[in-house]
């Protein structure tokens, strides 16, 4: 059951085209929005759709995928773990954000 901890699995479309950050390491790293859908029927029975948005981190071998296959609309498979981490401005606000750290990516588009 270890295997099925803190596991998270979408397929959705990319907002924009994917952020690279390289680093002086000589590492690089991928970030980008992925919205999913869903739709249900409210009290009138009337069809209610709406995004969800997930903000995906790449690391390793696979930023050369990203940085090379994936644009904007695109549709992938994601399938990673989900963590948080805060940071404060420069005017000492305190911003919290949730990521998906991505280990394995599926292009569905073609």
């Amino acid at each position: 059951m270890n295997t099925l901890r803190n596991k998270v699995q979408l397929i959705g479309r990319l907002g924009q085209d994917p952020e690279i950050v390289n680093f002086t390491d000589g590492n690089k790293m991928a970030k980008f929005s992925l919205a999913t859908d869903d739709s249900y029927k409210d009290k009138k029975g009337n069809k209610v759709e709406r995004s969800y948005w997930h903000n995906i981190v790449v690391k390793g071998g696979l930023v050369n995928v990203v940085e090379n296959y994936i644009t904007k609309g695109k549709e992938i498979a994601v399938e990673g773990k989900l963590t948080n981490r805060s940071w404060e401005d420069k005017d000492g606000n305190k911003h919290y954000t949730t990521e998906i750290i991505c280990n394995e990516l599926l292009m569905l588009s073609k």
